[in-house]
């Protein structure tokens, strides 16, 4: 950890702490891909509609696994690759994705949000989280 990140965690804030690991965009947006689109390699995370660099795709990925929330496995058909999944620790994650969602729906009213997952919420919010808490792919 950079004595940066050392500095900012000493306040002991609950909210610093949860934007100090998974605050910015792309470390979200890689949690969702995972999560509700159930991505785990690389390449798929690079088909991304948000077009993330290499080396930001790289970055997020090893923080993640540092702060386990990701596991990282040798992806046994293509020894060449890996699997991201997320841990008991990402999954918890998913309530916090859910209210963006719900946040968002209310919010964004541009004619080309996406509003399928929300509708989805909507019919059956505990069941719809439950399904992201479940382990998958491990």
């Amino acid at each position: 950890m950079t004595k940066n990140k050392a500095k900012i965690r000493q306040t002991g804030c609950p909210v610093a702490f949860g934007l100090d690991i998974f605050g910015d965009r792309w470390t979200l947006l890689v949690i969702r891909e995972i999560m509700l689109r159930g991505k785990r390699t690389y390449s798929e995370f690079m088909e991304m509609e948000e077009e993330i660099a290499t080396n930001i795709l790289i970055d997020r990925l090893k923080s993640l696994e540092a702060e386990g929330l990701v596991n990282k496995e040798r992806d046994p058909e293509n020894r060449r690759s890996f699997l991201y999944s997320l841990t008991k620790k990402g999954r918890d994650l998913a309530p916090i994705l859910l209210e963006i969602i719900i946040w968002s729906g209310e919010h964004d009213k541009r004619s080309f949000a996406l509003t399928e997952v929300l509708k989805k919420i909507e019919a059956d919010r505990e069941g719809f989280e439950s399904g992201l808490r479940l382990e998958k792919g491990c």
